[in-house]
C-alpha cells in the first residue's frame, strides 16, 4: 500500500510539474523576448535570445525608433501621427488605468447594490426580474456594440463623445446584472443583523453601508477585481469605441489597442523592432494583475466560495 500511494503521488505532482511548465514557459519567453536585441523576427523562434538590448523598453518608454540601427526621437509615432511630448505608450497605461478604476467603482457599486436589493427586499416582479436579468446575461456584452456605436455616432457623429468617460461607463453600465454571486454572499449574512439595526432606527442604506458591507469584504473584493479586469485587458471594446469614426482618436487609445497597433498598423515588415517593444509592453500590463491578485487571492477565493452557497 505505501508503494503504491507512494507511486500515485509521483504520477500527481509529475503531471502537475508538466502544467506548471506549459503554464510558465510562455511568461518566460515574454520576459526574454522584451529584453533582445535581435534585430529581426525569426529569432522570436527561439527561446533565448541571441544578444540582449534594453531598447525595446526604452523605445517604450519614449518615443523612439530605429534610424541606420540607432535609437533616435522619432518625428512621428508609430501610428503615422505627430508625436508629443513623452511617449504614446504611457500615456496608454495611463488612460487604461483611468478608465479601469473609474469602471470599477461604477460597476461595484451597481451590482452590491443590485445585490443587496434582491437579497433584502421582497417587492411586486422581484422574481420575474431575476429570471429576466439572468437570460439577459447569457448573451456576451460585446454584441451590444454595433447598437452603442451606432448610437454614439447618432448623437454625435463628430466623435467627440468617444472619451475616456464615456468608455468607462460602456464597461459598467451593465454592472448590475452580474449580481447573482453578490447575491449568494449576502444571502448568508442573517438577516436578524437588519432587524436589529432597524429596530435601533437604522435606515436601509446605513444597515447597507455600515453592516453589510464591512461583513462582505471578500464579495467586494471578488467584485471589485473583476470589474477592474474587464477593462485592463479588454481590445474589442475599446478599440470599436476609440476606432476610427472620421479620424482616430490617438489620445484616448487604451494600452491594448496601442500594442496592437505597434504590431499591425503600417508597414510592419519594415520595422520588426517593435516586435520587443510590443513584448515589453505585454510584460507591464501583466504585473499590476498580477501583484493585485497575489495580495487579494484570500478575498477573491472566500468571495466566490461564499457567494456560491446560495443562489
Amino acid at each position: 500500500m505505501k508503494t503504491r500511494r507512494i507511486a500515485a503521488d509521483a504520477a500527481v505532482y509529475l503531471i502537475l510539474a508538466i502544467i506548471a511548465v506549459c503554464w510558465v514557459s510562455p511568461i518566460i519567453w515574454l520576459v526574454l523576448q522584451s529584453f533582445s536585441g535581435d534585430p529581426n523576427m525569426d529569432s522570436a523562434n527561439l527561446f533565448l535570445p541571441n544578444t540582449w538590448s534594453t531598447d525595446p523598453w526604452m523605445m517604450l518608454a519614449t518615443n523612439q525608433v530605429y534610424i541606420n540601427g540607432e535609437l533616435t526621437p522619432a518625428r512621428f509615432n508609430w501610428f503615422g501621427m505627430i508625436t508629443s511630448t513623452g511617449s504614446l505608450a504611457l500615456g496608454s497605461f495611463v488612460n487604461t488605468i483611468w478608465v479601469a478604476l473609474v469602471s470599477m467603482v461604477i460597476a461595484t457599486v451597481f451590482t452590491l447594490c443590485s445585490a443587496y436589493a434582491f437579497s433584502r427586499l421582497r417587492f411586486k416582479g422581484r422574481t420575474l426580474m431575476m429570471r429576466i436579468i439572468l437570460v439577459i446575461g447569457m448573451f456576451p456584452g460585446f454584441l451590444g456594440m454595433i447598437v452603442i456605436y451606432w448610437t454614439l455616432q447618432g448623437i454625435d457623429d463628430t466623435g467627440a463623445l468617444r472619451n475616456l468617460f464615456i468608455l468607462a461607463l460602456i464597461y459598467s453600465i451593465g454592472a448590475g446584472t452580474n449580481y447573482y454571486v453578490s447575491k449568494g454572499f449576502f444571502d448568508t449574512i442573517s438577516k436578524q443583523i437588519d432587524e436589529a439595526a432597524m429596530v435601533d432606527g437604522a435606515t436601509r442604506f446605513q444597515i447597507f453601508y455600515k453592516i453589510i458591507l464591512p461583513l462582505s469584504k471578500p464579495i467586494v473584493v471578488n467584485v471589485a477585481l473583476a470589474a477592474f479586469m474587464a477593462p485592463w485587458g479588454d481590445y474589442i471594446t475599446s478599440s470599436y469605441i476609440m476606432g476610427p469614426a472620421k479620424a482616430p482618436n490617438y489620445d484616448n487609445w487604451t494600452v491594448a489597442r496601442t500594442l496592437y497597433g505597434m504590431l499591425n498598423d503600417g508597414d510592419y515588415n519594415s520595422r520588426p523592432p517593435y516586435w520587443r517593444t510590443f513584448c515589453a509592453g505585454a510584460v507591464c500590463v501583466a504585473i499590476p494583475t498580477t501583484v493585485i491578485f497575489m495580495f487579494m487571492q484570500k478575498y477573491y477565493v472566500a468571495g466566490v466560495t461564499g457567494g456560491a452557497v446560495k443562489g
